[in-house]
């Protein structure tokens, strides 16, 4: 049974500071259709991650960089049509943003206007950080993303743990100060030590969603199809599967293929 407040009418980014204030946690899914994003924001939950991680579990690409601000913005709008409730954010996708502030701006419109969507997500801290100003200065809220930054894939080589080093956790530190000086309204954390990202959280007035970051942190993601267990190769440590749709829907459907060939299905009250 969801434990969820279904008395705030709306959530917005004043809500999730507030929460984070009085100390009750965040959750936050994705969710990149109509079906799924109506079930979860009927279930209560806060905030609806429309990811870039759409590019894995949807269009079957082995890392984030194929997606494009077209696709993201047909899978925002989608969401968006079957949400009374939650707050959406958008992932940015690579390319849309890094190194052009000009360009940035212009991709966070064409996700607002065209999609109606409330939010974005970017990843990165200083390097971005005129990008972020641009987009802020539009009065388009911002969430931050710094920790393994799928889009840096390539940079990094690997999908291990970030931020275990000393330097990396000193600059993690100085880029979530300088993201919250900027004016963003929340930051993920992804696959840090769980130390690090209590340190983190309570360094900074905003509230801190974590992913693989420990329960220290001010609420928590998942992707939707990896604890639904609808995707099976993906299994981190930090990943609690709640459903094991994977099998069940192969289950279900192989019955329906037996019942078509066997003339089971339909039946004499399944006609007209």
């Amino acid at each position: 049974m969801s434990t969820a407040k279904k008395d705030i009418k709306k959530v917005t980014t004043h809500q999730l500071q507030e929460m984070k204030t009085r100390g009750e946690k965040i959750s936050m899914l994705t969710a990149y259709d109509f079906s799924y994003a109506r079930i979860i924001d009927d279930a209560g939950i806060d905030v609806i991650l429309v990811g870039d991680s759409a590019s894995n579990v949807m269009a079957g690409h082995d890392s984030t960089l194929p997606i494009t601000l077209d696709h993201m913005i047909y899978h925002a709008q989608s969401v968006i049509r079957a949400i009374d409730r939650a707050l959406v954010v958008v992932d940015l996708p690579f390319g849309s943003y890094q190194g052009n502030s000009s360009e940035a701006l212009r991709s966070a419109i064409r996700i607002m206007k065209e999609s109606g969507a409330h939010s974005v997500k970017l990843e990165g801290g200083s390097e971005v950080i005129e990008s972020v100003k641009r987009i802020l200065s539009a009065g388009i809220p911002i969430m931050g993303h710094l920790g393994l930054t799928p889009q840096s894939i390539y940079k990094f080589g690997t999908y291990t743990v970030r931020a275990k080093e000393k330097e990396e956790a000193q600059k993690l530190k100085k880029d979530a100060l300088l993201l919250e000086e900027a004016g963003c309204f929340a930051l993920v954390l992804e696959k840090i030590p769980a130390k690090l990202a209590k340190e983190v959280a309570a360094s900074v007035k905003i509230p801190v969603i974590g992913i693989g970051a420990g329960n220290d942190v001010d609420g928590q993601v998942l992707v939707l199809h990896d604890m639904l267990g609808i995707t099976k190769e993906f299994s981190p440590r930090f990943l609690r599967r709640y459903l094991n749709l994977y099998d069940e829907i192969k289950g279900a459907v192989g019955q329906y293929i037996t019942d078509v060939k066997s003339r089971d299905f339909p039946n004499e009250k399944e006609q007209y």
